[in-house]
């Protein structure tokens, strides 16, 4: 399989993750639904609650593989930078 492929369904796994995640935490806080007068039958609170859980580890999922897919990329720059060859 070609590698490109796979690091772009990652990379777009890791952004919709992230995507779920962060909009279902913001909804999460309960000042805000007061403040914008939201209850829990406009947005179930239950419901989101657990997409914010399991999206998160699905992003937790995608982002080791991605290290994994990475690591020589990540290894190789980490003695380059640990070595000073990355001069400014």
């Amino acid at each position: 399989m070609n590698m490109q492929v796979v690091r772009w369904c990652l990379d777009l796994g890791m952004g919709v993750m992230f995507l779920v995640s962060f909009i279902t935490g913001f909804f999460k806080f309960t000042l805000l639904m007061r403040v914008l007068g939201l209850t829990d039958l406009v947005l179930p609170l239950a419901l989101m609650s657990d997409v914010h859980d399991w999206s998160g580890l699905v992003l937790g999922f995608f982002v080791a593989v991605h290290l994994f897919v990475n690591r020589r990329w990540i290894s190789g720059m980490t003695r380059k930078i640990l070595a000073g060859e990355m001069g400014s």
